[in-house]
C-alpha cells in the first residue's frame, strides 16, 4: 500500500509549528531567578500563552495537557491568587479560568467566577461568562440562579446583554411560561419598544417554541391573538406618552408581523393606527452669536390625535358662534 506523500505546504506549516513550539520551550526554560511578583507573572503567562497555542492553533489536546501538567500549578496559583487580591483585572481573572478549566478543575472555575463577580458585580460580561461556563456543563439549574443574581444587581453596565440572553436560555429549554414572566418582569423595568415587539414576535412563534411540526390553525391563531394583546398593550402604553417616534416604528413593526401572519393576519388593524409623517421646521438660537438657524425634523400626528384636534376646533368654533349669538341678542 502506497503511503500518501505530504505536501510541500503541509511540511511547512509542520515546520513552522516545530519552530514556534522549540521557540516556546526555550523560553518556559529560563525559569525566573527572582521571586518578584512581576517575572514570575510574565513566567506563567508564557505558559499559559504556550498552552492556547497548542489548543487553538495546532488543536493538539494532549500537548495542552501536558503543559499544564509542567507548569508549576501551587506556583501559578499563587501568583494568580496574589494578583487578584492585590490588583485584580478582567485579564487576570479570565487566565485565572482558563488554567483552572483546561485541567478539568470546575470546583476552582466556580470559586474564580465567584470571586471576579464580588469585584466586579456590575460586569455584565463575567455575569454571561459565568453562565455559558454552567450551560456547558448542562447544569442549567446553576445557570439560572446566575441569571437571577445578575439581574438583581442594583447597576449593571449592559443589562439588555444579561436579559436577552436569559430569556434565549429560557426559550432554548422550551420553558414558555418562564419565559413569559421575564418578558413581564422586563416591562416592569422597562417599556422600551424593542421589548414590547420581541415579546409579541415571541407570542406569535410561541407555537414553534413547543417544537410541533404541524401546528393547528385554533394553535396558531391563539398565538396571533396573544401577540396582538401585546401590541394592544403597547398602543396604550405609548398613547400618553412623548415617545412619537418610537411608537410610529411599534406600530410599522406591528404591520410587518400581520403581513408576516399570511391569511390569518389582519394588516388593516395595525395600518389604520399609523401616524401622517409631517416635516417641520425649529428654531435654534446659536450660542456663539445669538443668530437663529432652523433645523428640519419629522413629527407624527396620529390618528387619535388628529380626532381631537377636530373635536378642540369644533368647540372653539362653537364657542365663537355662541359669542356672536349673544352679541347680536343683546343689540
Amino acid at each position: 500500500m502506497e503511503v500518501p506523500q505530504k505536501t510541500e505546504e503541509e511540511e511547512g506549516c509542520i515546520g513552522k509549528k516545530d519552530m514556534i513550539r522549540e521557540i516556546y520551550e526555550r523560553a518556559v526554560a529560563y525559569v525566573p531567578p527572582s521571586k518578584e511578583k512581576r517575572y514570575w507573572k510574565r513566567y506563567i503567562y508564557l505558559w499559559i500563552n504556550y498552552a492556547l497555542y497548542e489548543e487553538i492553533d495546532t488543536k493538539d489536546v494532549e500537548r495542552t495537557r501536558d503543559i499544564y501538567r509542567q507548569l508549576n500549578l501551587t506556583g501559578a496559583r499563587q501568583i494568580l491568587g496574589n494578583a487578584i487580591g492585590k490588583a485584580p483585572k478582567d485579564k487576570i481573572f479570565n487566565k485565572y479560568i482558563e488554567m483552572e478549566l483546561q485541567l478539568a478543575n470546575i470546583d476552582r472555575c466556580r470559586k474564580i467566577y465567584e470571586r471576579y463577580l464580588e469585584w466586579s458585580p456590575e460586569n455584565c460580561y463575567a455575569w454571561r461568562s459565568y453562565a455559558e461556563f454552567e450551560m456547558s456543563l448542562s447544569e442549567k439549574d446553576r445557570a439560572r440562579a446566575i441569571f437571577e443574581l445578575a439581574i438583581s444587581q442594583p447597576a449593571l453596565d449592559m443589562p439588555e446583554l444579561l436579559w436577552k440572553m436569559y430569556i434565549d436560555f429560557e426559550i432554548s429549554e422550551k420553558k414558555l411560561e418562564r419565559t413569559q414572566a421575564l418578558y413581564e418582569r422586563l416591562l416592569d423595568r422597562t417599556e422600551h419598544y424593542k421589548v414590547w415587539v420581541s415579546f409579541a414576535k415571541f407570542e406569535a412563534s410561541a407555537d414553534e417554541q413547543k417544537g410541533e411540526e404541524e401546528v393547528a390553525t385554533e394553535t396558531k391563531k391563539d398565538c396571533i391573538r396573544r401577540a396582538r394583546a401585546i401590541f394592544e398593550r403597547a398602543k396604550t402604553y405609548y398613547k400618553d406618552s412623548a415617545h412619537k417616534e418610537e411608537r410610529a416604528t411599534l406600530l410599522e413593526d406591528w404591520v410587518n408581523m400581520e403581513a408576516g401572519f399570511g391569511n390569518l393576519g389582519d394588516v388593516s388593524v395595525a395600518q389604520s393606527l399609523l401616524p401622517k409623517k409631517l416635516k417641520k421646521r425649529k428654531a435654534i438660537i446659536r450660542e456663539e452669536d445669538g443668530s437663529t438657524e432652523y433645523q428640519e425634523y419629522t413629527d407624527y400626528l396620529f390618528p387619535d390625535e388628529s380626532q381631537t384636534m377636530v373635536l378642540h376646533l369644533c368647540v372653539l368654533n362653537l364657542n365663537k358662534l355662541i359669542v356672536i349669538t349673544l352679541f347680536f341678542i343683546s343689540l
